[in-house]
């Protein structure tokens, strides 16, 4: 049974689950480190169309991405330790926070390969072959034209995927990593407090959410400087660009008044 609730218990709770952040803070960036590194060698077979190896990463990408993250890490912590020892490899003694974090960095990548594969494609490849124009080679290019395009146009994605990330980690606790939320159920077990603990964690995760969230906004914004400023009225939402180019056969144009013949 709960205590009555005590609005102090919530500011007592919030100073308390301070030290976990820095848990759940490391879950964040290791996952996203490899999910990153291995989103990069998933993309890489479906950006060159490798025959075997792009069906192996749509098939990875297919699994990570369509099932729970909650069974990825009872799979990835019980599960493959047992399939290691079928070839002599005990990781019986690895930390519980390598197996969260392997499993955190799979389920990011094949997010991530997809973010990467869509970036790249959207920049214009004319803009490449301009680069080996003026003597650029294959790496140069991609560094110079294709990599800064493509990463802000990706930034505004993996902050996303950074933020979910950061919220899934909650998850953690199932596997005895005492990260926020694990501490969150040590606290309200020992006091009976249920409310207030739950109210403090969710005041954390909102406070890191939004910290991240202007963080990535500044660097958008940093990336994007060399672009040319955009007036009020020359801004066209992209669904009235799509529509706009949809009904161009019919000779008809989308307005700010709404539709309208070309005539």
């Amino acid at each position: 049974m709960s205590a009555p609730f005590d609005i102090s218990f919530v500011f007592e709770y919030f100073v308390k689950l301070l030290p976990f952040v820095k848990t759940s803070l490391l879950i964040v960036a290791s996952s996203i480190a490899v999910g990153l590194a291995v989103g990069f060698l998933v993309a890489l077979p479906r950006l060159y169309n490798v025959p075997v190896l792009k069906r192996v990463s749509q098939l990875y990408a297919s699994f990570f991405r369509g099932t729970p993250i909650l069974i990825q890490l009872f799979l990835i912590y019980y599960a493959l330790p047992e399939l290691l020892k079928m070839i002599s490899i005990d990781v019986s003694k690895t930390p519980v926070l390598i197996f969260v974090i392997l499993a955190y960095g799979l389920h990011n990548g094949a997010y991530i390969s997809e973010v990467i594969r869509a970036a790249v494609k959207t920049v214009d490849k004319t803009q490449v072959e301009a680069a080996h124009a003026v003597g650029m080679t294959g790496y140069q290019a991609f560094t110079r034209i294709v990599f800064p395009q493509a990463l802000a146009i990706a930034i505004p994605v993996l902050a996303n995927i950074i933020i979910a990330t950061l919220k899934e980690t909650s998850l953690a606790f199932t596997l005895g990593v005492m990260e926020l939320t694990g501490k969150t159920q040590t606290l309200y077990t020992l006091s009976k407090h249920m409310i207030e603990s739950y109210i403090a964690l969710a005041l954390v995760y909102f406070i890191l959410c939004f910290a991240l969230e202007k963080l990535f906004n500044y660097s958008e914004r940093k990336l994007l400087k060399h672009e040319a400023p955009v007036s009020k009225e020359a801004r066209v939402p992209l669904g009235r660009k799509w529509l706009d180019r949809k009904l161009k056969p019919a000779d008809l144009a989308l307005g700010k008044g709404g539709l309208a013949n070309d005539a």
